[in-house]
């Protein structure tokens, strides 16, 4: 009699941690497929219409107003009276590197590399720095046309 006994309570053992096996990747199985079903992404990439167009980053925190023209490789920057043109290479979305085509002093000889930090509607935070110096400056850049 105690024979049998033990041999159902290994049986219920084994019965139970099946069970518990079985329900336990159920549970995963469901709660995966929710996850996968409920993350629809709102994001939306929009960051490759920042590449081209007339763009502004407006006077302030050490800025002075400077209007930029972008078209394909090239880069207009017109603020006071000075008007530079910069080569543009986008390495992906969100960073490229703009050089000055005709350098007029030896600190626009060094690439400026440029990290785009926050995608609003129609302009992007920014991290610009200056060849391999400690220098880094934050901006924000607005889309105009």
């Amino acid at each position: 009699m105690i024979e049998t006994r033990n041999k159902k309570q290994k049986k219920n053992l084994s019965l139970i941690k099946f069970v518990n096996r079985k329900t336990i990747w159920s549970f995963l199985f469901v709660l995966s497929s929710l996850l996968s079903l409920s993350c629809k992404s709102e994001f939306k990439d929009n960051s490759d219409k920042f590449k081209q167009g007339v763009f502004e980053i407006p006077a302030g925190d050490n800025f002075v107003k400077e209007t930029i023209i972008r078209k394909d490789s090239i880069q207009i920057s017109k603020y006071g009276d000075n008007i530079d043109t910069l080569s543009i290479k986008w390495k992906n979305n969100f960073f490229y590197t703009l050089k000055y085509i005709n350098p007029k002093n030896s600190l626009q000889e060094d690439p400026m590399y440029i990290q785009i930090n926050k995608i609003k509607e129609d302009s992007y935070d920014f991290t610009v720095k200056i060849g391999f110096s400690k220098f880094n400056k934050k901006g924000t850049i607005y889309k105009v046309k």
